[in-house]
């Protein structure tokens, strides 16, 4: 019997037990389904270390944003991590951005994100490809490989004594007496504790453990393409668009990752399986347990344009060209090419409501993690000291 087991071996459930494994001194084990750590949404994301620019104060997604990204700085510098400081461009490319440009530097000054405001020039002196109005320089977004920070998480959680068990797919949690026992593929494990962190399956662990969550997983693919090595100039460093604030999402951007490959993307399109990156992967369990909740055709009849939208990016390569060249004008269809894709792990309400911030349910020796989009990989460090002191107290 282990003190603490840990479903979920992405940086948040790795940062969970770590802060579990060194500030509580528990012994923790993490179970993974996959055969290998950071597989899903840890695996799949552009691997920017983010500031705080876009949350609403005072939200859980602010406060461990501003916190996580100084952690993960510190963690990547103390662990060999590579990682780059580079600073992020937001740009405002039409007149009715330029509103929502201000009120987004208002929010992030409110959160103490160090800004700059720049004119239609100035923007030309952080990235001379890029054509817009008025821009943000953010100088403490940076990038990092976050596969490399599951491992070096990993190690470290080994080193103060926890255990790493991938291939575990959990398929049944019960409790036997004071203990919990979770069911797996490879066979049972008792534990005095749980948490949560499956990701794209959270809410069905959740279930699994005798809670209703009140919300889904929908989930929705973000495809990429990258742009050719010879024209990867273009882009210095991350370029962004001004977000819509309707939505959760950040819109089509450029990421020069640490390996100095120029991403461009994602959109963002219902996936027809949790963990489907291609519009080939199909799960018939998944689309049902999303069409039989009510949430989710409320969301549908509120966000159809936008949804048609992001399909018509998806299918038409000329689309997502022309979304690019609003923020780089140069680019051409003959500079870039397919990239990959990430499903995002997008918890829905019974209104319809995409949730925005970080959702924890609490009972008694669980904590259920059942909305960690972005920034939760920049805020893991925090996300999981939080949750390991809200697991220990209950």
């Amino acid at each position: 019997m282990t003190d603490v087991i840990v479903i979920g071996g992405g940086v948040v459930g790795l940062a969970t037990a770590l802060a579990l494994a060194e500030r509580h001194r528990q012994q923790v084990t993490v179970l993974e389904a996959e055969d290998r750590l950071a597989a899903h949404q840890t695996g799949h994301n552009s691997g920017v270390i983010h500031s705080g620019l876009y949350y609403k104060p005072g939200s859980l997604k602010a406060q461990l944003c501003r916190t996580g990204f100084k952690a993960l700085y510190r963690f990547c510098a103390e662990e060999g991590v590579p990682h780059r400081r580079c600073g992020k461009l937001v740009v405002a490319t039409r007149p009715d951005e330029l509103p929502r440009l201000e009120a987004l530097a208002e929010r992030g000054r409110a959160n103490g994100v160090t800004l700059r405001s720049l004119g239609a020039d100035q923007l030309r002196e952080y990235e001379p490809d890029v054509r817009g109005l008025a821009g943000l320089w953010v100088e403490e977004t940076g990038v990092v490989s976050y596969p490399a920070v599951a491992e070096a998480m990993g190690r470290r959680i080994v080193r103060h004594g926890g255990e790493i068990r991938t291939g575990h797919q959990v398929t049944g949690l019960r409790r036997d007496g004071r203990a919990i026992v979770v069911e797996t593929a490879s066979g049972a494990l008792r534990a005095a504790r749980l948490v949560n962190c499956a990701g794209l399956q959270c809410d069905r662990i959740a279930r699994l453990a005798g809670i209703e969550p009140g919300v889904r997983i929908v989930p929705f693919r973000g495809e990429y393409y990258v742009l050719k090595s010879d024209r990867a100039a273009l882009v210095r460093g991350l370029i962004y668009p001004v977000p819509d604030p309707a939505l959760p999402f950040l819109g089509v951007h450029f990421t020069r990752g640490i390996d100095d490959v120029v991403e461009a993307g994602p959109n963002a399109v219902l996936a027809l399986k949790r963990e489907g990156y291609s519009w080939g992967e199909v799960s018939l369990r998944d689309m049902v347990d999303w069409a039989l909740f009510p949430g989710f055709w409320r969301m549908a009849r509120a966000q159809w344009r936008n949804g048609l939208s992001e399909v018509r990016r998806s299918l038409s390569r000329a689309h997502f060209l022309r979304s690019l060249q609003g923020l780089v004008p140069a680019l051409t269809d003959d500079d870039i090419a397919p990239g990959g894709s990430g499903v995002r792990a997008q918890a829905v309400d019974r209104s319809g409501r995409l949730l925005d911030d970080f959702h924890l349910e609490v009972a008694p020796g669980m904590v259920h993690v059942l909305n960690a989009p972005s920034p939760a990989a920049t805020a893991s460090l925090a996300i999981g000291a939080t949750v390991a002191d809200r697991v220990m107290a209950g």
